[in-house]
Protein backbone atom coordinates (compact mmCIF):
# COMPACT_ATOMS: atom_id res chain seq x y z
CA UNK A 1 0.00 0.00 0.00
CA UNK A 2 1.33 3.14 -1.07
CA UNK A 3 0.83 6.67 1.06
CA UNK A 4 1.06 10.12 -0.03
CA UNK A 5 0.77 13.40 1.88
CA UNK A 6 -0.04 16.30 0.19
CA UNK A 7 0.64 19.89 2.14
CA UNK A 8 -0.57 22.90 -0.26
CA UNK A 9 -2.82 25.68 -0.91
CA UNK A 10 -6.35 25.33 -2.47
CA UNK A 11 -6.35 26.88 -5.55
CA UNK A 12 -10.01 27.67 -5.21
CA UNK A 13 -13.07 26.89 -2.92
CA UNK A 14 -14.52 23.55 -2.17
CA UNK A 15 -17.15 22.10 -3.93
CA UNK A 16 -19.86 20.18 -1.62
CA UNK A 17 -22.12 18.18 -3.48
CA UNK A 18 -24.19 15.18 -2.64
CA UNK A 19 -24.93 11.50 -4.66
CA UNK A 20 -28.59 10.33 -5.15
CA UNK A 21 -28.18 8.41 -2.16
CA UNK A 22 -27.68 11.38 0.04
CA UNK A 23 -23.73 11.13 0.59
CA UNK A 24 -21.98 14.34 0.88
CA UNK A 25 -18.99 14.59 -1.53
CA UNK A 26 -16.73 17.68 -1.42
CA UNK A 27 -14.00 18.05 -4.12
CA UNK A 28 -10.93 20.87 -4.40
CA UNK A 29 -7.84 20.99 -6.15
CA UNK A 30 -4.35 21.64 -3.64
CA UNK A 31 -1.19 23.39 -5.62
CA UNK A 32 2.00 22.20 -4.33
CA UNK A 33 4.76 24.68 -4.54
CA UNK A 34 8.53 23.22 -5.80
CA UNK A 35 11.86 24.69 -5.57
CA UNK A 36 14.92 23.52 -7.00
CA UNK A 37 17.75 25.06 -8.41
CA UNK A 38 16.27 28.28 -7.90
CA UNK A 39 13.19 27.71 -9.96
CA UNK A 40 9.55 27.53 -8.81
CA UNK A 41 7.43 24.73 -10.13
CA UNK A 42 3.47 23.84 -9.13
CA UNK A 43 1.92 20.36 -9.14
CA UNK A 44 -1.84 20.69 -8.64
CA UNK A 45 -3.60 17.61 -7.03
CA UNK A 46 -7.50 16.95 -7.06
CA UNK A 47 -8.55 15.58 -3.73
CA UNK A 48 -12.26 14.43 -2.85
CA UNK A 49 -13.75 13.81 0.45
CA UNK A 50 -16.58 11.74 1.29
CA UNK A 51 -19.12 12.19 4.14
CA UNK A 52 -18.13 14.23 7.24
CA UNK A 53 -14.88 15.01 6.18
CA UNK A 54 -16.26 16.48 2.93
CA UNK A 55 -19.02 18.32 5.13
CA UNK A 56 -15.73 19.69 7.23
CA UNK A 57 -13.46 20.52 4.60
CA UNK A 58 -16.38 22.39 3.07
CA UNK A 59 -17.25 24.57 5.97
CA UNK A 60 -13.58 25.56 7.06
CA UNK A 61 -10.95 25.75 3.98
CA UNK A 62 -11.49 28.63 1.71
CA UNK A 63 -9.27 29.71 -1.88
CA UNK A 64 -5.96 29.75 -0.60
CA UNK A 65 -5.90 28.15 2.71
CA UNK A 66 -3.33 25.92 3.56
CA UNK A 67 -4.26 22.06 3.30
CA UNK A 68 -2.61 19.28 4.41
CA UNK A 69 -4.12 15.84 2.90
CA UNK A 70 -3.19 12.37 4.56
Amino acid sequence: MNKLIITGNLTADPELRATPQGTSVCSFTVAVNERRNGQTDATFFRVTAWNAVAENCKHYLIKGSKAMCI
